[in-house]
């Protein structure tokens, strides 16, 4: 019977152990499973934070071509310091702002921005030559046409050299037109082209003579009808004989004007025009003079004299001559190189400024 009990208690405790075998089975299980979605989750987090990283690093990729833009400015900074820098006297004289006119290009210039650099170029140039004047001797209006037609093709002063001999043989209108071809010929042989001169210098003669009763009109229109006289010579004639407000487009004229990008035209007449609009009317005569007197002393064709230059800042042809001050001053002429001038007969004022009258022909 014990034993009966026995083995039914064994049974019966066999039978309690098998579903608690069961049960811790399943905890183990669950467990498992728990612990592989656990390690799965950990798993995706680590992958998630990858694939959040690889597009930080492309993102500095798609920025490498802004340096790019910061870096070509650096390139072009280092061409506008060349045209800013002018001789210690132009700067002495003019002060530094202006400087940066020259910097920016010409062409990128306003229309006022011109007008505004014009006058100031030419209120400069008033400054250094206050005693410019017309290089040519003359006591009259009839003086002056003649040795204008004969200043052609080449200097002032040769004409200066040659004129007294002229007049002094033909002082009127009326005595140059009934002169000997020959012999005028032979007076202006020194002045170049002179058989062309000469048929010149008698055909307005004759023409003065006997349409205006031997006088020099006053008038542009009635100017430009005599032989030999266009345009230049007659601007010449009305500004420093009659008072009378004219541009004279020299070649030095022509040559400055268009280094200081006033204009880019080339045809006289259309210089004469586009100088004209950017001064007042009174101004044209004495402009004239200043241009010209600057091209023959300073700004010359063939190597100007940059680094003598006064208005230097102001230019934006400055480097095309010699900027080394001292070189500079070697390429001066006339009065500001301590050198006679074109007239042998000149104004007080020029005499008073320290220039010097120019020897007669065959003086040496």
């Amino acid at each position: 019977m014990k034993t009966a009990a026995a083995g039914k208690g064994a049974s019966a405790s066999a039978k309690k152990a098998a579903p608690a075998k069961k049960a811790s089975a399943k905890k183990a299980t669950a467990k498992k499973a728990t612990a592989k979605k656990a390690t799965a989750k950990k798993s995706a987090a680590k992958k998630a934070p990858a694939a959040k990283k690889a597009p930080a690093v492309k993102k500095p990729a798609a920025k490498k071509p802004a340096p790019a833009k910061s870096s070509a400015p650096l390139k072009k900074a280092p061409a506008p310091r060349k045209q800013v820098v002018a001789p210690k006297k132009a700067t002495a004289s003019v002060p530094a702002a202006p400087a940066k006119t020259v910097a920016a290009h010409p062409r990128g210039e306003s229309r006022t921005a011109l007008v505004r650099r014009a006058r100031r170029i030419n209120r400069e140039l008033a400054e250094v030559y206050p005693y410019a004047h017309p290089e040519l001797d003359f006591e009259n209006p009839f003086q002056l046409v003649v040795a204008t037609v004969l200043s052609a093709q080449t200097t002032d002063l040769r004409v200066n050299q040659t004129t007294p001999a002229l007049f002094a043989k033909y002082p009127t209108p009326e005595d140059l037109a009934a002169a000997d071809p020959e012999e005028v010929e032979e007076i202006l042989r020194p002045t170049g082209f002179f058989r062309a001169k000469t048929k010149s210098v008698i055909g307005l003669s004759k023409a003065l003579a006997e349409q205006f009763g031997g006088e020099v009109p006053g008038r542009l229109e009635d100017l430009v009808k005599l032989p030999g006289v266009g345009r230049k010579t007659a601007f010449v004639v009305l500004g420093n004989a009659f008072g009378r407000p004219g541009i004279t487009v020299d070649t030095h004229f022509q040559r400055l004007v268009r280094r200081w990008k006033w204009t880019d035209e080339t045809d006289p007449d259309k210089i004469e025009a586009a100088v004209g609009a950017l001064f007042p009317k009174s101004d044209w005569t004495d402009l004239s003079h200043h241009v010209i007197w600057h091209g023959r002393r300073i700004c010359h064709a063939r190597k100007p004299a940059c680094g003598a230059c006064p208005i230097a800042p102001l230019c934006p042809a400055y480097g095309e001559g010699e900027t080394d001050p001292e070189k500079a001053k070697k390429l001066l002429k006339y009065e500001k190189a301590g050198q006679p001038g074109q007239r042998l007969k000149p104004p007080q004022a020029y005499l008073d400024a320290g220039g010097r009258p120019a020897p007669p022909l065959g003086a040496g």
